[in-house]
């Protein structure tokens, strides 16, 4: 016989659906998400030194053995007509062409509430940054935006424990050429990133591809509204609790 959940027991179990960690994604500067990181930055635009780092971490839906890398998709939305100067990268002829870099390096951080996988061992960094002038172009087509593609590895493979928050890259945004002579324009542009996907490999060839945010996947620059499609949080396994009802 079957009793029937009431809806005190169906709030208790999303209640402990909430509390376990899902696979996917956080997003945040200054730190790990679950290590104190925000999801807001704000800059003057007056000073060419000095750097942020936006902390990208991921959760994976089951143990693995052989790790050896990720690759990473993170999209960057302006709020303006196109993508500021200022936010131009990586590409022959930028206006900031070396002001974004990567680092995999976690040795110094807190390993509190957030794991290292690399243990200083990973080799990596940019691949792309598509605009809608780069060939090929920005997936989404829009003037206001650009893909910034991401990838690290290393030799000697480790062992993943799934509903652990491990640390992944961080993205680092330097203020070069903000201000004085050869300044780029638009640092106080509000702009948005997401981190849209993170691939993680074995060394057997499979991989696990995580699109959905932990808590947040998305960071703000000069208090930005959310990109457009962005991921919201997730809180609630609705499906574990229609399993029950059946």
């Amino acid at each position: 016989m079957r009793v029937p959940l009431g809806w005190m027991t169906l709030i208790a179990i999303a209640a402990l659906a909430g509390e376990a960690v899902a696979a996917g994604g956080n997003f945040s500067w200054d730190a790990c998400t679950s290590e104190g990181g925000v999801q807001s930055k704000t800059f003057a635009c007056n000073t060419n030194t000095g750097s942020r780092s936006a902390w990208g971490s991921f959760v994976v839906a089951a143990d693995q053995d052989s790790f050896v890398g990720v690759e990473v998709v993170v999209d960057v939305q302006a709020q303006s007509d196109s993508l500021p100067s200022w936010w131009q990268f990586f590409n022959d002829g930028s206006c900031r062409q070396s002001a974004l870099s990567t680092s995999f390096d976690f040795t110094s951080a807190p390993n509190t509430n957030c794991a290292d996988p690399w243990s200083g061992q990973a080799f990596g960094g940019l691949a792309a940054y598509h605009t809608v002038a780069t060939v090929p172009p920005v997936p989404s087509g829009l003037p206001n935006a650009a893909e910034i593609k991401l990838a690290a590895a290393m030799t000697n493979p480790v062992s993943l424990a799934a509903g652990t928050e491990y640390y992944g890259f961080r993205l680092v945004v330097t203020n070069a050429k903000t201000v004085g002579s050869g300044a780029c324009s638009g640092c106080n542009v509000p702009v948005c990133l997401t981190l849209s996907q993170v691939k993680v490999a074995q060394l057997n060839g499979t991989s696990e591809y995580l699109t959905t945010p932990i808590t947040t996947n998305v960071v703000l620059w000069q208090t930005g509204t959310p990109c457009s499609g962005a991921s919201a949080p997730q809180n609630v396994i609705w499906g574990q609790i229609q399993t029950l009802l059946k």
